[in-house]
């Protein structure tokens, strides 16, 4: 068996690590596995172009960016801020664990889409969990915003990357499928499907605990600045 095809995987974890430009990244280590495997240029640059034509429908991004962007402009961020402020019983823990929730169960049925960074944490999820933090804590310090605005994006990163697992059509359970099968462990999507879900369940447990820790530390804190 031929490794020399892993140093791609190598090289994309150097350049991530030093802040190269991620596309020039990603393609370099493409190209350079397509070498190592031994395929010639023309054959690495066919498969890169046949995979970028497959996907096309990425490009659909560059439309609904300005369209969020247009929203925020126009008081987006404010607005979701302002139905927060007015629930009651509204928490960052009970909005960031309802999230959380919301992101594994619908990257599970194969809608892995409908949330994201740019299209649901920035606009809306972030803007609303720390409305809700300073509605039950008071005013927060700069650190105490970062660390809320952090857990907003890494609540949709861990929905999503355990959610999406439980779909059995999902790029991430064909790999998984494939390497199994070239160790000589035939499986199928639906099998490793359902092993995903006990992760899906602890993942949700365990994250949803660091919500609820840094909810309480915040609470804490306020307690002891009122003091």
């Amino acid at each position: 068996m031929n490794y020399w095809p892993l140093l791609g995987i190598a090289l994309v974890v150097i350049g991530f690590a030093l802040r190269f430009n991620p596309l020039l990244v990603v393609v370099g280590a493409a190209v350079a596995t397509g070498l190592l495997a031994g395929l010639d240029v023309i054959a690495v640059v066919e498969a890169l172009g046949k995979a970028f034509n497959d996907n096309r429908y990425i490009s659909v991004t560059w439309i609904i960016l300005p369209v969020i962007g247009l929203l925020e402009r126009y008081g987006l961020q404010q607005r979701a801020r302002a139905v927060i402020e007015g629930v009651r019983g509204a928490t960052m823990g009970r909005l960031l664990v309802i999230y959380l929730g919301f992101r594994q169960i619908t990257a599970a049925l194969g809608m892995k889409d409908i949330g994201g960074h740019p299209q649901a944490v920035r606009p809306l999820v972030a803007p609303m969990a720390e409305a809700a933090a300073e509605k039950s804590h008071g005013s927060l310090a700069d650190d105490e915003r970062e660390q809320v605005l952090a857990m907003a994006a890494a609540t949709d990163n861990v929905g999503l990357f355990f959610g999406e697992d439980i779909f059995f059509a999902i790029a991430s359970i064909l790999l998984i499928q494939g390497v199994f099968e070239s160790a000589g462990y035939p499986l199928t999507p639906l099998q490793l499907s359902v092993w995903a879900i006990p992760t899906a369940i602890c993942a949700f447990i365990i994250h949803g605990w660091r919500i609820t820790a840094l909810d309480r530390r915040l609470g804490r804190r306020a307690g002891r600045a009122l003091a």
